[in-house]
C-alpha cells in the first residue's frame, strides 16, 4: 500500500511540514514555552487506537521514524525529532473504571488530574504525577514518581497490562506472562521506548480519607542543618508519609519584600484513613529544633488531593519557559543541600526551585521489581529553571548547567523523565542500571531492528 493510501485511512488529522497550520500545531506539541528548533516532517493527531498502526505504516512507507507524544510535558521536548512522523496521542482519552476489581483501563492522553477526579467518585486512587496536567502516557512509561510513593511505589508498579503497537504495526497485549520483556521495558524506558502504548490497565488503591500536611519554611542559609534534621526524621516515619525539601522563593502571599527571601521548606504529607492516625504519623516533625526560626509554620493541616494538585499546579505555571535536570546521589543529604543552597542563592529567577523528594519511589524493594525503572541512589534532586522572558534563555540555561556541573561529581545517575537529555550522551544511559541499559538495547534490536522509533536524545 502506498503512502497516500495509508494517509487516506487515517481517522485523525495529518499536517505536513510546510502546511499553513503546521507552525501552530508544532507549537502545541510541547507544553514548555522553551521549544527547541527540531521539526518533524509530519504530525499525525490520532483520533482512535486504529490510527496508531496506520500512522506507523505511513511513516515506514515514507522512510520516516516515529516519535510519540501523549501530553507534551517532556521538559526537553523528546517528541520533537527531525526526520520523523510525530504521532500525537493526546486525543486518546478513554478512561473506564472497574471498582469491583479496583482496576482502570486508561488511554495515554488522559491527564493525572482527570484520572484522580474520576477515581475519587469511587473512593479510589492511583499515584499519578504531582502536576495535574501531565498525561499518563509518558508519565507511566518513564516510571512515574507520584503521590504516596512509600505505599504505592513508582506509578509503573501499578501498571498490570498494556496494549501496544510494535514497529511493524502489530497490536500486542503485554503483561507479566505475555510479551513480558516488552512489558518490563514499558515500565520505565521512557522516551526511548520502542513501541506505542495505546492503553494501560492500572491497579487502583483505596483513597485515603484523612490526608494531612505539615510544612515549615526556613531561611535558605539553614538548608544544610534542616536537611540533616529531616533526613534523620524521615527514616523513622511511616511509609504513608511523603516527605520532601524545596529550595525556592517565599511566595507573595507570605512576603511582600522585594526581593522576596529565598527559603528551604520541609513538607510532610500523611495519607491516612483517620485524622488521629495522620496526626500521630506526623508527630516527629513537631520536635523540630529549628521551629523558632521558621518563617512559615503549618502543622497537621487537613488537605485533599484536589488541594495538593492545585498547589503543585501553581509551581509550574503555563506560558513559562523551563529547563530541568535530575540527579540521584548517595552523598548525605546535608552535603547535597549545602551545595543546592549555594546554587539557589545565585539563581537568576525567583520562580526557579529545587525539589528534593525523600524516597520518591519507595524504600520497599518489592515495589521495584520487574521494571526498567530503577532507583539509582539514596537521594534525589531536581533543579528547575523557570522564567518567562525569552531574553533570559541564555542566563537561565547557564545557571542550570553550572549547577549540574557542580553536583554531578556526587551523582550516581539520572531519572529519564526529567533528565536534561540534550546536555550529554551519558544522560540517558545513566538513567538506568548497567544491566538495565544493556537489556533495553537488546530488546530494541529485537523489537525494532529497523530503528523505526528514535532512541534517546541527543541521538
Amino acid at each position: 500500500m502506498g503512502a497516500d493510501a495509508h494517509a487516506a485511512r487515517l481517522e485523525g488529522t495529518l499536517v505536513e511540514r510546510g502546511d499553513p497550520e503546521y507552525e501552530r500545531l508544532w507549537a502545541r506539541m510541547v507544553w514548555n514555552g522553551l521549544k527547541p528548533a527540531r521539526f518533524p516532517e509530519v504530525i499525525v493527531s490520532a483520533a482512535s487506537e486504529r490510527d496508531v498502526p496506520r500512522a506507523i505504516r505511513l511513516a515506514r512507507s515514507r522512510s520516516l521514524r516515529v516519535s510519540v507524544r501523549s501530553g507534551g510535558h517532556s521538559w526537553c521536548a523528546s517528541p520533537l525529532r527531525e526526520g520523523t512522523l510525530l504521532l500525537d496521542l493526546s486525543q486518546l482519552r478513554g478512561l473506564a473504571v472497574d471498582p469491583d476489581s479496583r482496576t482502570a483501563e486508561v488511554q495515554p492522553g488522559v491527564t493525572g488530574g482527570e484520572l484522580v477526579a474520576e477515581l475519587d467518585r469511587y473512593g479510589l486512587v492511583f499515584p499519578s504525577g504531582h502536576c495535574p496536567s501531565v498525561a499518563v502516557g509518558g508519565y507511566l512509561l518513564s516510571g512515574g514518581l507520584g503521590w504516596n510513593p512509600g505505599v504505592f511505589g513508582p506509578a509503573c508498579a501499578g501498571v498490570v497490562r498494556i496494549e501496544a503497537v510494535t514497529a511493524d504495526g502489530e497490536v500486542v497485549r503485554c503483561d507479566a506472562a505475555e510479551h513480558p520483556e516488552l512489558f518490563w521495558a514499558a515500565r520505565g524506558a521512557g522516551p526511548g521506548f520502542f513501541a506505542v502504548v495505546t492503553r494501560f490497565r492500572l491497579r487502583l488503591y483505596p483513597l485515603p480519607s484523612a490526608i494531612t500536611a505539615t510544612a515549615y519554611s526556613f531561611p535558605l542559609t539553614d538548608a544544610e542543618p534542616v536537611a540533616r534534621w529531616i533526613a534523620g526524621v524521615a527514616e523513622g516515619l511511616a511509609p504513608s508519609v511523603e516527605t520532601g525539601l524545596t529550595l525556592g522563593t517565599l511566595g507573595p502571599e507570605v512576603s511582600t519584600a522585594s526581593p522576596r527571601p529565598r527559603v528551604v521548606s520541609v513538607t510532610a504529607t500523611a495519607f491516612a484513613d483517620a485524622r488521629q492516625e495522620a496526626v500521630r504519623s506526623l508527630a516527629p516533625l513537631r520536635d523540630c529544633p529549628f521551629a523558632a526560626r521558621a518563617l512559615v509554620r503549618r502543622e497537621d493541616e487537613p488537605t485533599s488531593l484536589e488541594a495538593l494538585y492545585e498547589g503543585c499546579g501553581a509551581v509550574w505555571p503555563r506560558e513559562h519557559r523551563y529547563a530541568v535536570d535530575t540527579l540521584w546521589s548517595d552523598e548525605d543529604l546535608g552535603t547535597l543541600m549545602a551545595l543546592c543552597g549555594e546554587a539557589m542563592a545565585m539563581c537568576p529567577s525567583e520562580k526557579s526551585l529545587f525539589l528534593v523528594p525523600l524516597a520518591p519511589a519507595s524504600r520497599n524493594p518489592e515495589r521495584l521489581r520487574d521494571m526498567a525503572f530503577s532507583v539509582l541512589g539514596s537521594n534525589y534532586l531536581v533543579p528547575y529553571a523557570v522564567w518567562d522572558d525569552p531574553a533570559e534563555d541564555g542566563a537561565q540555561l547557564r545557571w542550570l548547567r553550572r549547577t549540574m556541573d557542580m553536583l554531578e561529581p556526587l551523582g550516581t545517575g539520572h531519572y529519564i523523565a526529567e533528565a536534561d537529555l540534550p546536555a550529554g550522551l551519558s544522560r540517558a544511559e545513566r538513567s538506568f542500571t548497567p544491566d538495565g541499559w544493556r537489556r533495553l538495547a537488546a530488546l530494541r534490536a529485537r523489537y525494532d531492528p529497523d530503528g523505526v522509533f528514535p532512541s534517546y536524545l541527543p541521538r
